[in-house]
């Protein structure tokens, strides 16, 4: 797409996950979460040059992200750590609709970043500076920071990537749907979820939420429709994808994958259509294990399965 170094920057709330596991009652496997810092580790296991901007505590949850993040090849050196604000952290249970999320996230460390503490270079050196709601709606400050990064990032060319990720446990929808529409409006890609854009939206059929999104100046919309696949519009074509047959275990991270996996794919390709058919394959391939970072595929793994489906 351009001739710099850094592929994509990620912005938002690590957290430290504690996932329930099946067997004995109450039981936990702590990982790794947050929607963008698992966008990055799955952008980065796909080849992407990443780097993530935010902030942690100075305690166990936070030291393992940089071991991590460090492990996974995503630049970390634009995170800081509060001295006292802890790393946020959240539970996942399994039920019998899906997973379910308890958040210990108040007054955390990224909570406490605003426009001042954005590596505004760095923005402006990315290919794609990627948010989403969830960035914007743990503070104002945070909220801030997130618009303030991509203007600079479309003042400098750089493209801009937002995933609406609507999380009303952290904010009214009123004003959830106010603050998004904006990001959405300063956003190249659109990332939205079916979910969470019939609650922004209020609408139902997947082409019209497509059209809402491109009407707010979107160049693509990438609008995930789970065990229907994804649908992928830009104001000339669009495009349905099926998704591939697996056998489930845990989708926690599949959305965030997706995201990764898409952003990644576009900027080696500059195709949106090409992007969205690798990232449909990834997204599936994240759901066969536990935890939201564990199972996100490789590269490999996914030119694997694409190989086999293209055979069928």
């Amino acid at each position: 797409m351009t001739d710099k170094t850094l592929d994509i920057l990620c912005i938002g709330e690590p957290l430290g996950e504690f996932n329930a596991t099946r067997g004995e009652a109450g039981s936990f496997r702590f990982g790794h979460g947050g929607d963008t810092s698992n966008c990055a580790i799955a952008a980065a296991r796909q080849g992407a040059s990443v780097a993530y901007a935010g902030a942690l505590g100075d305690d166990s949850a936070g030291r393992s992200f940089r071991e991590l993040w460090a492990r996974e090849n995503v630049d970390d050196s634009h995170v800081t750590t509060h001295p006292t604000a802890p790393t946020g952290l959240y539970f996942v249970d399994h039920g019998p609709n899906g997973h379910v999320f308890s958040y210990l996230r108040a007054g955390s460390a990224a909570s406490l970043c605003g426009p001042r503490d954005l590596p505004l270079d760095l923005v402006r050196s990315a290919k794609v500076v990627q948010a989403s709601g969830i960035s914007q709606a743990i503070s104002a400050s945070a909220c801030d920071a997130v618009f303030e990064a991509f203007a600079a990032a479309r003042a400098s060319g750089v493209t801009t990537a937002y995933d609406t990720n609507l999380r009303l446990k952290l904010w009214p929808l009123t004003r959830a749907r106010a603050i998004i529409h904006a990001a959405c409006a300063m956003a190249d890609i659109v990332l939205p979820g079916f979910d969470d854009a019939t609650q922004l939206t209020g609408l139902s059929e997947p082409d019209a939420i497509a059209d809402f999104y491109l009407g707010l100046g979107a160049r693509i919309v990438a609008l995930t429709l789970g065990h229907e696949g994804s649908l992928v519009a830009t104001p000339e074509r669009r495009q349905r994808f099926v998704p591939i047959k697996v056998d489930a275990i845990d989708a926690t991270g599949a959305g965030d994958c997706y995201d990764g996996a898409f952003l990644a794919e576009y900027v080696r390709t500059g195709d949106p259509f090409v992007a969205a058919a690798y990232a449909n394959v990834a997204a599936a391939l994240s759901t066969l294990g536990y935890g939201a970072v564990a199972p996100l595929p490789k590269r490999a793994d996914v030119e694997a399965r694409m190989a086999v489906e293209a055979r069928a």
